[in-house]
C-alpha cells in the first residue's frame, strides 16, 4: 500500500505503509515525528487501511480510537504554526498541509459515525454512541475552524454534517451528558462551533479566529434555545439543520426553508460581554474573569467589542452594493499610506492592482489582480485609487476570502476621503528622548462624522496617555496639541481615536 508524504520542501514522495491491525497498533505505539505534518499521510493510509482490514468489533474499535487520539494531537501541534505570521493568501505549502489535515479530519468523523452503524446493529451500550457522536462533532468543528484560520471557505457538507451529527444525538438524548475524558458536552461542542461560525470568521485575523474558539469554549453556556415562533429580535440566530450553511440573522428571510428552524437567543452572551469589557477597561486581568490572555491586548479588546456591537443590532445593510469591475490601486499599512498622504503619487510605496468587484458609499470588494499586497490583512488599514481620480480614500479591511493561492478578495470600508500625514512626538521609556511615530489624521465628514479621527499604530500609545503632540508638514510647519476622548476601534494592526483640541497646557 502506497500514500503521498511531504519532505522538508514541501514536494511529495511516496512512501509504503504497511496494512493490518498489528502493523497498525505497532505504529501507533512508536512516537511522533520531530515534524508533525509529516504524520498526516501515515494517519490516512491507516485509516484507509482500517477500512478493509478484517476483525472484531472490539480491535477495530480500539485501532479507530488510537488513530483519533494520535491525530488529535497531531492537529493540536499543526494548528499553532498556521496561525503565527500568517499573510494571506496563503503560501501553497501551508495550503497542502492544510488541505491534508482536512482530510485527516474528513477521514475521521466518516469513520467515527460509520461506527454507529455498528453499534446499532450489535445494541452497544449507549456511552459508545455518545462518545463517537461527541468525536464526530468534534473533529467537524476542528475542520471548519481550521478553514477560518485560512480564510477559506468551509468544504462543501461540513456544516450539514454537523448539523446532522447534532440532530442525531439529540434523538438519542445523549447531547447534554459530558463522556468519560472530556471537559464539555456534545451540546457545548456544536454551540461553540455555531457561534463561531456566526462571529463572521472571515472578518478576523488567524489568531482572533483561535482567540474566539478558546472564548466560545469558555462560555457557549451562555446561549439559550428558542422556539422558532419566538420574537425576533437582533440576538437570535437561526439555523436549518437540513442545509449546509452557518447560522443565520432571524432578520434574513430564507427561501423555502427544509426544516423546522433552530433559534437561539444571544442576549445573554451579548450582556456577559458588556460585563467583560467594561471590566478590562478598568483594569481587571483577563485571568481573573476567566479570559485568554489574548483579550488583556488592544487586539484582542477590539474583538470584543465588534462582537458586541454587531450581536447588539440587527446589521441591516444601509446602501445597496452596485456591480462594478473597474481597476483601483492599493497600497497597504500606516506607513505606505502616510507616504501617499504625503507625496502622492512620487511616494517610493509598493502598490498592487486590484478589480472592484462591487461597491457602495460604504467601500468596496476587491479582488487581487497583480502586484505583491505585503502584509495587508484583516484590520489593516489601506489607501485606494480608482479610475483617474487622484484622491487616495482611506479604508479598512473588513474581511478577507482566499480560496487557493492565486485567489484574494477584500471587502474595504470607506474610513474618510483622505488623511494627513502627521508625526507624533511623545517621550520614549528609554533613554533615547522622544519617540516619533507616523501617525493619521482622518478629518471630519460633515452629516457623517463630526470629529476628527487618529490612526496609529496598534500598542504605540501607552494606555492611559491622552494628551498627543501632532507636528503636521504640510504648506507650513504646524505643531497641534490635542487629546484622546475615545478609543473607537482597536484592531492587531492599528487604533483609531476620536481626538479633539486640547486647551491645557501638557
Amino acid at each position: 500500500m502506497t500514500d503521498t508524504v511531504f519532505n522538508a520542501a514541501g514536494t511529495e514522495r511516496t512512501a509504503t505503509i504497511p496494512s493490518g491491525i498489528r502493523s497498525i497498533q505497532q505504529w501507533l505505539e512508536m512516537p511522533l515525528a520531530p515534524q508533525p505534518a509529516d504524520e498526516l499521510p501515515l494517519l490516512r493510509a491507516h485509516l484507509k487501511a482500517l477500512r478493509e482490514i478484517d476483525g472484531t468489533l472490539p480491535q477495530r474499535v480500539r485501532i479507530l480510537d488510537g488513530l483519533y487520539s494520535r491525530s488529535t494531537m497531531v492537529t493540536s501541534r499543526l494548528i499553532p504554526s498556521l496561525s503565527v505570521d500568517l499573510v494571506l493568501p496563503v503560501p501553497r505549502k501551508t495550503r497542502r498541509i492544510v488541505r491534508s489535515l482536512l482530510d485527516l479530519l474528513q477521514m475521521l468523523a466518516d469513520d467515527t459515525l460509520a461506527q454507529l452503524d455498528v453499534h446499532d446493529r450489535q445494541h452497544v451500550p449507549d456511552k459508545e454512541r455518545q462518545l463517537a457522536l461527541w468525536r464526530s462533532v468534534y473533529v467537524l468543528a476542528q475542520q471548519l475552524m481550521i478553514s477560518d484560520l485560512i480564510a477559506s471557505p468551509a468544504r462543501a457538507g461540513t456544516w450539514l454534517l454537523l448539523h446532522q451529527t447534532y440532530a442525531e444525538a439529540r434523538r438519542l438524548q445523549l447531547h447534554a451528558t459530558v463522556p468519560r475524558g472530556e471537559v464539555h458536552s456534545l451540546q457545548h461542542l456544536y454551540h461553540a462551533a455555531i457561534l463561531l461560525g456566526w462571529a463572521q470568521p472571515a472578518s478576523l485575523t488567524a489568531r482572533e479566529v483561535l482567540f474566539l474558539t478558546d472564548y466560545f469554549e469558555r462560555f457557549a453556556n451562555q446561549i439559550e434555545p428558542l422556539s422558532s415562533s419566538a420574537a425576533v429580535n437582533a440576538a437570535t440566530l437561526c439555523i436549518d439543520p437540513l442545509r449546509d450553511a452557518a447560522a443565520m440573522s432571524s432578520f434574513r428571510k430564507i427561501a423555502l426553508p427544509t426544516a423546522d428552524l433552530d433559534c437561539y437567543s444571544i442576549a445573554g452572551l451579548c450582556a456577559l460581554l458588556k460585563v467583560q469589557i467594561a471590566q478590562l477597561d478598568a483594569g481587571t486581568p483577563p485571568q481573573e474573569l476567566n479570559l485568554p490572555d489574548f483579550a488583556g491586548t488592544p487586539a484582542g479588546r477590539g474583538v470584543l467589542v465588534r462582537l458586541s456591537v454587531r450581536w447588539s443590532n440587527s446589521g441591516k445593510r444601509r446602501f445597496q452594493r452596485r456591480m462594478q469591475n473597474q481597476r483601483a490601486l492599493v497600497g497597504a499599512g500606516i506607513d505606505g499610506l502616510w507616504q501617499l498622504s504625503q507625496k502622492g503619487t512620487a511616494a517610493n510605496v509598493e502598490l498592487s492592482t486590484w478589480m472592484i468587484t462591487n461597491e457602495s458609499p460604504e467601500g468596496y470588494s476587491v479582488m487581487h489582480v497583480s502586484g505583491n499586497i505585503g502584509a495587508l490583512s484583516v484590520g489593516d488599514v489601506a489607501a485606494v485609487r480608482t479610475g483617474s481620480d487622484q484622491n487616495w480614500q482611506i479604508c479598512m479591511v473588513r474581511w478577507a476570502v482566499s480560496e487557493n493561492p492565486e485567489h484574494l478578495e477584500l471587502g474595504l470600508q470607506i474610513l474618510a476621503p483622505r488623511a494627513v500625514p502627521a508625526i507624533l512626538a511623545q517621550p520614549s521609556d528609554g533613554s533615547t528622548g522622544t519617540e516619533h511615530l507616523r501617525v493619521l489624521i482622518l478629518p471630519e465628514i460633515p452629516k457623517l462624522r463630526t470629529g476628527q479621527w487618529l490612526i496609529v499604530a496598534a500598542g504605540a500609545l501607552p494606555k492611559h496617555r491622552d494628551k498627543l503632540l501632532l507636528v503636521i508638514e504640510e504648506e507650513n510647519v504646524a505643531v497641534r496639541e490635542v487629546k484622546s476622548i475615545y478609543v473607537d476601534e482597536q484592531t492587531g494592526s492599528v487604533e483609531i481615536l476620536s481626538i479633539e483640541p486640547d486647551q491645557d497646557p501638557f
